[in-house]
C-alpha cells in the first residue's frame, strides 16, 4: 500500500512539473514576490514632500528648517509665503505634509516654552501623512531637547527585537507565510477538480486504494511546495535582505510542516466541494483574501471589531505569522511555539476529517 501511495506522489508531482506553466506557476510567483514585496509593500514614508511657511525668519526657525530639509523622509521642499499658499500646496498635492512656524517661534525658544508649531497632513493619504507627521514631531522633540536638554522623567523609548524599526524584518517572515498559503492552497485545491476534469477521478475512486490513502497522495505534494517555497524565501529573508535568525532551524521545519499540513485540509475542501478547476480557483481566492486580510499581516488584530477578531483566531495564517516572527527575530524554540502550534494541528485535523468526509462521500 505505501508503494502505490508513492506512486500516486509521485503522480502528482509529474502533474505539477511536466509542463512548463506548472513550473512557472510555482516558482514565478515567489521570485517575482520576494524581489518586489520588501520594497513595494512598506509603511516607510521616504522620498515625500513637504511645504513650509517660515513666519518667524528667525535663526531658530531657519535651524528647524534646516532639520527638517535633512530628514529622509522629504526630499521636496516647498517653501510658500501664506497660509492660503501653504493650503494650496495641499490642495493640489504639492506637498503630503505642511509645517507652518508661527512670527512668536524665537520668542517661545528664548522663554523656555515649549513651541508651537502647526502640521496640516493631507487627509486623503491619511496613513503615509500620519507617519510624516511622526517624523516632524520627533524632529521637533529632538531640537527641543538639543537645546534645553532632555526634560525630568523624560521617556525613554527601545525597540525590541527590531531596534531600528526596519520594516523588511516584519514584511518578510510574514511574506513566508503568504506566499506558502497561495502555493499550497493551488496545488491541493486544484488537483482533485483536476481529476474531475479529466475523468480520472471515478477511476482513482475505485483503485484498491482507500479515500484516507488518496487523501494523503493529494496533501504530500501541496505540503512539499509549501516547505521548498516557504524555505527558499527564509533564505533570501536573511541572505539576500539581513533579517536575522534568532531562532532554531528544525523548528521553522515544524512550523512549516505543520502549516502546510493544516494548508492541505482547506486546498483538499474546497476542491472537493469544486466540479473543476476554475471553481476551485475561485475558492482559493475567497479563502486567500479574507485570511490574509484577518491574520495581523496588514493591521493589527486588537484594531478589529470583535467578529473579526474572532475570525482572526481560528485563520491558521493567524498563528504561522506568530511563530514565524517569533523563530526569526524573538528566538522562539518549541515551548515558545507551541502555544501557536497545536492550533495548527487541530485545524489540519478538523479540516483533513471534513475533506475525508467528503471523500468517502463520493464513494457512496
Amino acid at each position: 500500500m505505501l508503494q502505490r501511495l508513492f506512486f500516486l506522489v509521485r503522480k502528482e508531482l509529474q502533474a505539477l512539473l511536466n509542463n512548463k506553466q506548472g513550473r512557472l506557476l510555482l516558482i514565478m510567483p515567489v521570485i517575482l514576490q520576494t524581489a518586489l514585496f520588501p520594497y513595494a509593500a512598506t509603511l516607510e514614508v521616504r522620498n515625500s514632500s513637504l511645504a513650509l511657511y517660515d513666519e518667524d525668519q528667525s535663526a531658530h526657525s531657519r535651524e528647524l528648517i534646516q532639520r527638517l530639509t535633512q530628514a529622509a523622509a522629504f526630499t521636496h521642499i516647498v517653501s510658500v509665503q501664506g497660509m492660503p499658499a501653504l493650503q494650496q500646496a495641499l490642495d493640489t498635492q504639492q506637498a503630503l505634509v505642511a509645517v507652518h512656524i508661527p512670527a512668536d517661534f524665537a520668542r517661545q525658544i528664548l522663554t523656555r516654552r515649549a513651541p508651537q508649531v502647526q502640521v496640516l497632513v493631507d487627509g486623503r493619504r491619511s496613513n503615509s501623512g500620519q507617519i510624516a507627521s511622526g517624523y516632524i514631531g520627533q524632529i521637533i522633540m529632538q531640537y527641543q531637547e538639543d537645546l534645553w536638554g532632555a526634560p525630568p522623567g523624560a521617556l525613554q523609548v527601545r525597540q525590541l527585537y527590531n531596534p531600528n524599526l526596519e520594516f523588511k524584518w516584519h514584511i518578510l517572515p510574514s511574506l513566508v507565510a503568504i506566499i506558502t498559503t497561495i502555493g499550497c492552497l493551488i496545488v491541493t485545491a486544484l488537483s482533485v477538480a483536476r481529476e474531475r476534469e479529466e475523468g480520472t477521478f471515478d477511476q482513482l475512486l475505485v483503485s484498491p486504494l482507500t479515500p484516507l490513502y488518496i487523501m494523503i497522495g493529494k496533501a504530500v505534494p501541496g505540503m512539499m511546495v509549501a516547505f521548498v517555497q516557504g524555505s527558499f524565501i527564509a533564505l533570501a529573508a536573511y541572505f539576500l535582505y539581513g533579517v536575522p535568525f534568532t531562532g532554531s532551524l528544525p523548528m521553522l521545519a515544524v512550523g512549516l510542516l505543520a502549516y502546510g499540513l493544516s494548508l492541505a485540509g482547506v486546498g483538499l475542501f474546497i476542491s472537493s466541494l469544486c466540479a473543476n478547476q476554475q471553481q476551485a480557483f475561485l475558492g482559493v481566492f475567497c479563502f486567500m483574501v479574507p485570511a490574509a486580510i484577518v491574520s495581523g499581516y496588514v493591521s493589527p488584530i486588537e484594531n478589529m471589531p470583535l467578529f473579526f477578531q474572532a475570525l482572526a483566531w481560528v485563520n491558521p495564517l493567524t498563528y504561522f505569522i506568530l511563530i514565524l516572527k517569533g523563530i526569526f527575530l524573538k528566538g522562539f524554540g518549541l515551548a515558545e511555539c507551541w502555544p501557536y502550534l497545536w492550533p495548527l494541528l487541530l485545524f489540519a485535523l478538523c479540516n483533513l476529517s471534513a475533506a475525508l468526509y467528503l471523500f468517502r462521500r463520493h464513494i457512496a
